[in-house]
């Protein structure tokens, strides 16, 4: 089991761009010496508060300064030509030497949806398919090109030199390109299973409650099920946000103290959620009214928060009831005030206190299950 780092990421919107991308690079550069695999960055162009518009460009500071392994967590591709996407793809996957794994999604900021068009959702992700198709397609094949698209076709015929390697476009480090992934917000999602099927791999949303990722399994597994792969969760990720601390009674106390990250964390996308319709992916309970959730009770639906002990048995309890996820990623926060010393605690404790245990005890599962 791979531990990964998660970030949107999130900031209070009055904080300098430069100061929180310095930020997002030092958490990175103290994740990787802590032992974590991975780091998944976020995209979005039209908010201060998640303000990295360039996961790839993020990221490309830090391939030779880090052993991690890189996700775009996600590229919106309704919002780029399917052409641009496969170049610059294609050239990080050779900068990081292989290291990098394609998340896409529709998008889901409604302010980037609307700069983009306001395309209702369901046009968003026939549009998604249809640029990684594109790009896939892209990969697949020298020139000439002429890939079908109602959105973006694609044809180069006329200005290929192939003495000259015009009019080719660049193929990835990876042999058939990086592997590719998708979130996961829903309880029960068509689209998961979808992505199941076509053996892409599946990302659990931090931000919704422990109780709706077990859906997200279900959909997978049918997925999976359904297109002749074995069903495993080798390819799911489970996000969750944490705080450890010595004891639980500390953990708690910073999880839900106002000035904390994390309170602000879900206080902002509660809002949003609420306003969009999906308050209820973050309620602890089925039958609770979304519009009446407190942050306190987002927090206490969706963060696993307590000492070492406590994170562990949690991790063990979330994984036999909702399924066997294969990564787990934490979400990153801001580190305004005392809250850099408070993430770098949970990051060291999570990395090295809860997650040896951890994988001790999934071999030892699996072991039993031969």
């Amino acid at each position: 089991m791979q531990l990964g780092l998660f970030m949107m990421p999130l900031h209070p919107p009055h904080r300098p761009l430069h100061e929180t991308l310095a930020e997002d690079t030092e958490k990175s550069l103290l994740a990787d010496r802590l032992g974590f695999n991975e780091l998944w960055v976020g995209e979005h162009f039209s908010a201060s508060s998640e303000p990295i518009a360039s996961p790839l460009m993020f990221m490309a500071g830090l391939v030779h300064r880090t052993r991690l392994t890189f996700g775009t967590g996600v590229v919106n591709l309704p919002n780029h030509h399917p052409a641009i996407v496969a170049a610059e793809i294609a050239q990080f996957d050779h900068m990081s030497g292989g290291r990098l794994m394609f998340g896409i999604g529709p998008g889901g900021l409604p302010s980037d949806s609307e700069m983009f068009g306001d395309l209702a959702p369901p046009e968003r992700g026939k549009r998604m398919i249809e640029a990684i198709t594109t790009v896939q397609a892209i990969w697949a094949q020298d020139p000439p090109y002429d890939i079908p698209g109602a959105t973006w076709p694609i044809k180069l015929s006329r200005t290929v030199s192939p003495e000259y390697g015009v009019g080719f476009m660049p193929k990835p480090f990876q042999k058939g390109g990086p592997s590719i992934h998708v979130s996961a917000r829903s309880a029960e999602s068509q689209g998961v299973a979808v992505a199941a099927a076509r053996g892409w791999g599946v990302i659990s949303a931090n931000f919704v409650a422990h109780r709706i990722i077990a859906g997200h399994w279900r959909s997978m597994a049918a997925g999976m099920e359904k297109a002749g792969h074995p069903v495993d969760g080798g390819k799911w990720r489970a996000a969750r946000n944490f705080v450890i601390a010595r004891t639980d009674a500390e953990a708690k106390a910073r999880a839900t103290a106002p000035e904390g990250a994390t309170h602000y964390y879900f206080d902002y996308l509660g809002s949003i959620a609420k306003r969009a319709g999906f308050g209820a992916t973050m309620t602890p309970r089925d039958n609770m009214d979304p519009t009446t959730a407190t942050t306190e009770d987002m927090i206490d639906a969706c963060v696993i928060a307590g000492s070492p002990a406590t994170v562990l048995d949690r991790l063990v309890a979330l994984r036999e009831e909702v399924g066997p996820f294969g990564h787990l990623l934490m979400a990153g926060l801001d580190w305004s005030g005392v809250n850099a010393a408070w993430e770098a605690e949970t990051m060291q404790r999570l990395a090295q206190e809860v997650m040896p245990r951890l994988r001790q005890h999934v071999m030892a599962t699996a072991k039993a299950a031969e």
